[in-house]
């Protein structure tokens, strides 16, 4: 589960809330060990994600480096060799972007 979070400071574009709440939901699910709560769950799960949502943003804004910015599109293509270089042809690999929605399943 935890392997689609992408590391998410010092990036350019930085990253958006959206893209670092679909982060908070996979460590969430990951802590919790369900993709999906139970209804008795599915408040304290949301509250939870929420939280760690709201303190992730947080971090993100507070964090200093002296590094240049990553850029998306390198690290797509980077991906994109990796893929290529162990499976022997071009799989999809795609980077979110600032603000997007990741398609990320459990």
């Amino acid at each position: 589960m935890c392997r689609s979070i992408r590391r998410l400071a010092n990036l350019e574009p930085p990253a958006g809330e959206e893209e670092v709440r679909e982060a908070a939901l996979q460590f969430v699910r990951k802590l919790s060990g369900t993709t999906r709560p139970s209804r008795v769950n599915e408040a304290a799960f949301e509250r939870a994600v929420e939280e760690v949502t709201m303190a992730s943003v947080k971090l993100l804004r507070e964090l200093a480096t002296n590094a240049p910015a990553r850029s998306r599109e390198e690290l797509a293509r980077r991906a994109r060799d990796r893929s290529r270089q162990r499976f022997g042809r071009e799989a999809a690999v795609e980077m979110p972007r600032a603000g997007d929605a990741g398609q990320s399943g459990a």
